[in-house]
């Protein structure tokens, strides 16, 4: 699943899309990986998965993120995300 990162933002949230990718706010600032992790914990409490399952697999220092989630369910995991638009 693409991704576009809005760091800093006043609260995380699915923010709707942004060409291809799915916009998400994220409150964490974009330092020292903080972000990323931010992006993952709110991804797996989302999805109500556990934090193994999201890894960010492209993009790490870019706003851009490609995020694999892991398992069986993986496909009707992104559909939700995508749903919840």
């Amino acid at each position: 699943m693409t991704v576009q990162v809005q760091p800093n933002a006043r609260k995380s949230e699915i923010a709707g899309l942004h060409d291809d990718a799915v916009k998400i706010r994220l409150q964490a600032p974009p330092v020292d990986g903080k972000a990323n992790e931010a992006l993952i914990r709110f991804i797996a409490d989302l999805l109500d998965i556990p934090k193994s399952r999201v890894a960010i697999s492209h993009g790490q220092a870019s706003r851009r993120k490609l995020v694999e989630i892991s398992g069986a369910k993986a496909d009707e995991a992104i559909r939700s995300v995508i749903s919840l638009l």
